[in-house]
């Protein structure tokens, strides 16, 4: 394994530590989330690259707009949820009192 590979690898695991552990805003978990679909994007362009085949070109290009969508809906749910309760910690959003 190439400490290319180990980087991207390590960045997507520690950003699913920090959003397994560190559940205290909503802010902070959706900054895990990006930055485990920024490795995920780096590691499919690097694996597009390496295999040269045409047809996995697009994959990294689609990927990144399902991110682009996930962030889009993560900032609206932030700021629906940041006025309607006052704060963004994630122990005030309960969907059983919804």
């Amino acid at each position: 394994m190439s400490p290319l590979h180990l980087s991207f690898y390590s960045a997507f695991i520690l950003s699913g530590l920090g959003l397994a552990f560190h559940r205290t805003h909503l802010m902070s978990a959706l900054l895990c989330l990006e930055s485990m679909m920024l490795s995920m994007f780096v590691g499919l362009t690097m694996w597009s690259i390496e295999s040269q085949t045409p047809s996995f070109a697009a994959v990294p290009i689609i990927m990144l707009t399902f991110s682009a969508c996930e962030a889009g809906t993560g900032l609206a749910i932030l700021v629906a949820s940041t006025r309607t309760h006052g704060s963004d910690h994630l122990h005030n959003l309960n969907l059983l009192q919804c």
